[in-house]
C-alpha cells in the first residue's frame, strides 16, 4: 500500500512542489516587507500638502497600478539590462522588486485610506497637547491607522502570494515553474496542477479565516 502511494504523481512531485512553496512564501514575505516601506512613504506622500510629493507620489501609484505585474517583472528582467543599469539581474531578485513595488502601490493606497479614515479629532487632540504634526502622526495617528491595515495588508499577501506564480516566465524556480518541470518531464498535467493548487490553499485559506478573526477581534 505504502508503495503504491509513494509511486504515484503526487508523491513523486511533492518534494519538489514544497521546494518551490518555500521560495514562493520567501519571495512574498521579502517582497511585501519592502512594500510596506515603499506603501507607507508614498502612502503619506498621497496625504501631503506638498504639490510636488503629492505628484510624485500619485504618478508611482498610478503608474504601477495601471500596469500588469507580469509587463513590470518583464521590464525588469529584460529592459533593465546591464547595458541599461550595469549589472544583471537574477530571477530571485527581480521577483522580490517586483512584488515591492507593486505591492508597495496598493500598500500606499491601504496607508492613504486608513490614515485618512482617522478622526480629525485626532489630529486637534494631538496639536492641543503640544505636539508637532509629524509628533501626531507618529504617536496617536499612525497606531489607530496600522490597525486598520492589518486586514486589507493580510489581503494583499494573499494576492502577492498568487501573483507570484507569473515569475515563471523569468525561470524563478517557485512553485508553479516547479510543477511545470514536473509535468513537462512526466506528462502528469492532472495530477501536478491539482496538487500546486492544494498547495496554494493550503497557505491562503488558513491566512484567510487567521485575517477574518482579527478583524472581528480589531473591530474594524
Amino acid at each position: 500500500m505504502i508503495d503504491a502511494i509513494m509511486n504515484t504523481h503526487y508523491a513523486r512531485a511533492l518534494p519538489a512542489l514544497l521546494e518551490g512553496l518555500q521560495l514562493t512564501v520567501l519571495i512574498t514575505l521579502i517582497g511585501l516587507l519592502l512594500g510596506f516601506v515603499i506603501g507607507g512613504i508614498f502612502g503619506l506622500g498621497r496625504l501631503s500638502k506638498n504639490k510636488l510629493i503629492y505628484g510624485a507620489s500619485s504618478v508611482f501609484v498610478e503608474v504601477v497600478r495601471g500596469t500588469p505585474i507580469l509587463a513590470q517583472v518583464l521590464f525588469i528582467y529584460n529592459g533593465l539590462t546591464k547595458d541599461v543599469i550595469g549589472m544583471n539581474i537574477d530571477p530571485f531578485t527581480t521577483g522580490v522588486i517586483a512584488i515591492a513595488i507593486n505591492s508597495g502601490a496598493y500598500i500606499a493606497e491601504i496607508v492613504r485610506g486608513a490614515v485618512y479614515s482617522i478622526d480629525k479629532g485626532q489630529h486637534e487632540a494631538g496639536r492641543a497637547q503640544g505636539l508637532t504634526s509629524r509628533q501626531t502622526m507618529r504617536y496617536i495617528i499612525w497606531p489607530q491607522a496600522f490597525r486598520r491595515m492589518i486586514p486589507p495588508l493580510g489581503n494583499q499577501f494573499i494576492i502577492s502570494l498568487k501573483d507570484t506564480s507569473l515569475f515563471s516566465v523569468i525561470a524563478v524556480s517557485e512553485l508553479l515553474y516547479r510543477g511545470q518541470q514536473y509535468y513537462n518531464a512526466t506528462f502528469a498535467f492532472f495530477e501536478t496542477l491539482l496538487l500546486v493548487c492544494i498547495l496554494y490553499l493550503c497557505v491562503t485559506i488558513p491566512l484567510s479565516i487567521i485575517l477574518r478573526r482579527i478583524e472581528r477581534k480589531l473591530d474594524v
